[in-house]
């Protein structure tokens, strides 16, 4: 994966999905099953859209939640529209910054895309066929072919601009049809009465805008106000802890970080910048279990250190994650 968008000849490299891929576009075999039998769902849509010539497929929704399981009709939807890939998780900070980009660009393409999300947390095979080392982790699928994008929060404009790249790219490789909502008509209709949604608090807002340009410290500062004014504001709280997050990582690579974490074991320092990239890659047990193995062996402000930077751990996965809890309970009988 690359943080770089790429170019149109750049998509012709393609990751390897393994025995998903495979047994995707392989068809059915065993007693009588015969070998060309169709695929159902979407897999079979694609496949009649392909034979009528017309390109155009109906399908329930431009932007589609889909598992390791159901992974095999993307792959046939592929064969008439480019899929973009969206790898998240539900604590991921900057998914949330980008999902909703991603969403936003393929309603906009109007059924010349297709969106396929992909929770990291309860589909590992994605994640790792994918070969998804951290969060979010965009590709796409074109003609049956898994092609990484870029790895984390892009700005619009450089997201649109991957769009387009894919678009050219299957446009290539033969793939230029598209697909239409079923009740597009009707769903319109409806969303029409439906209420503007409530804007975010000034100081969310403006920490939200300064993280899409780019300006962490700007944005900590406004939820830092923002909890100094409303210590119960639990949103402050999360977005403190992601943006905290995206700001140590930032300018760093991975090879470095896990480098020095490797050279030093019991360097907190080092310790905490692997265990942030553990976090941003989806190993919170991993992150959790490296800064509770140190607790004990550390004490006065390298303790401290490991404590906060858990309990902001804790803010970006939730407290009801039974991850957390048990964390939470160990933290609390290594320090008391």
């Amino acid at each position: 994966m690359t943080n770089v968008p790429p170019t149109p000849s750049s998509l012709r490299g393609a990751v390897d999905l393994s025995s998903l891929v495979d047994r995707a576009q392989r068809p059915p075999q065993g007693p009588g099953v015969p070998a060309a039998a169709a695929p159902s769902g979407p897999a079979a849509g694609a496949q009649a859209a392909g034979a009528a010539g017309d390109g155009v497929l109906s399908v329930p929704s431009l932007v589609m939640d889909v598992t390791d399981q159901s992974f095999q009709d993307i792959v046939q939807l592929s064969t008439v529209v480019p899929v973009i890939v969206d790898i998240w998780a539900e604590w991921c900070g900057p998914c949330k910054q980008l999902s909703p980009v991603l969403e936003r660009l393929t309603e906009e393409y109007a059924g010349r895309v297709v969106l396929a999300k992909v929770d990291a947390d309860t589909n590992p095979q994605l994640v790792q066929a994918f070969q998804a080392q951290s969060i979010p982790t965009v590709a796409a699928v074109i003609g049956g072919r898994p092609l990484g994008l870029f790895v984390g929060a892009l700005p619009e404009a450089d997201v649109r601009d991957v769009f387009e790249q894919v678009l050219q790219a299957a446009e290539q490789n033969g793939i230029a049809g598209r697909v239409q909502v079923d009740g597009a008509i009707e769903a319109d209709d409806a969303e029409q009465g439906e209420p503007e949604p409530e804007p975010l608090p000034p100081h969310h807002q403006a920490a939200y805008d300064a993280i899409e340009a780019g300006d962490y410290a700007t944005a900590i500062s406004e939820y830092r106000t923002a909890i100094l004014q409303d210590p119960h504001d639990q949103m402050a709280v999360a977005g403190l802890a992601q943006v905290s997050l995206l700001d140590r990582l930032a300018g760093k690579t991975a090879d470095e970080i896990r480098a020095a974490a490797g050279a030093g074991p019991s360097d907190v320092a080092a310790q905490l910048a692997v265990a942030d990239l553990d976090i941003s890659g989806g190993h919170v047990e991993d992150a959790f279990g490296r800064l509770l193995d140190l607790v004990p062996t550390v004490f006065g402000e390298d303790r401290e250190a490991l404590r906060v930077r858990l309990v902001e751990y804790f803010e970006l996965i939730g407290a009801e994650d039974p991850r957390v809890v048990a964390a939470r309970r160990r933290l609390a009988n290594a320090l008391y």
